[in-house]
């Protein structure tokens, strides 16, 4: 049924996205706290942020020869970019007189992490998240059209091969539904994580 081939979906899609936090988070705060960093990653960041999901697509599927790690990884390697430039973006809000204050009191890089940037950071770090969702949830429709094997888009592609246009309709109305409760649900934590809303 179409359910599960949502539920499917919605695994890939969560697998590509907590590897893209996993990494981007730290490299945004890598980038948003290293001059050197920012010099060295963000020719690459600009470089491969605007190449099309599509375009990973047969590179990826060469190289894993796997429909569902290709699926993940090509979530993975589109919705990185907005955690990276939203958590660095967020580091670079934090106050210079914060950044004074941590290095009176000689905190590690660590407790400066801990205690100053992440406080800051946090809200524009879930911003990133809720788009990095939202692109995730694009690019697998497109990535199971393509790949095949399970999953909404595949599901899609072939009531258009059996010439189902009406479940064609359903399947485009649920992907959206799905889209919407994502970002709906990613905006609640984004909100209660964000200060500046709760003051």
């Amino acid at each position: 049924g179409v359910f599960w081939q949502i539920v499917n979906s919605l695994q890939r899609v969560f697998s590509g996205f907590f590897l893209a936090v996993i990494i981007g988070v730290p490299v945004g705060l890598a980038i948003g706290m290293s001059k050197n960093f920012q010099l060295a990653l963000e020719p690459y960041i600009q470089i491969f942020k605007p190449v099309s999901p599509l375009a990973w697509l047969p590179l990826l599927l060469f190289v894993f020869q796997d429909i569902n790690t290709t699926a993940i990884s090509t979530i993975f390697v589109t919705s990185i970019w907005p955690i990276i430039i939203n958590t660095a973006l967020g580091v670079k809000s934090v106050n210079e007189d914060y950044l004074n204050v941590a290095k009176v009191l000689r905190f590690t890089p660590l407790e400066k992490v801990r205690k100053i940037i992440l406080p800051v950071a946090v809200p524009y770090i879930f911003t990133g998240m809720r788009l990095s969702l939202g692109i995730a949830w694009l690019v697998i429709v497109a990535a199971e059209m393509l790949t095949g094997g399970i999953g909404i888009g595949f599901w899609i592609w072939d009531e258009y091969n059996n010439l189902n246009y009406y479940n064609i309709i359903i399947g485009i109305i649920l992907v959206g539904l799905v889209g919407y409760i994502l970002d709906v649900i990613m905006g609640k934590i984004a909100d209660y994580f964000d200060y500046r809303k709760r003051a």
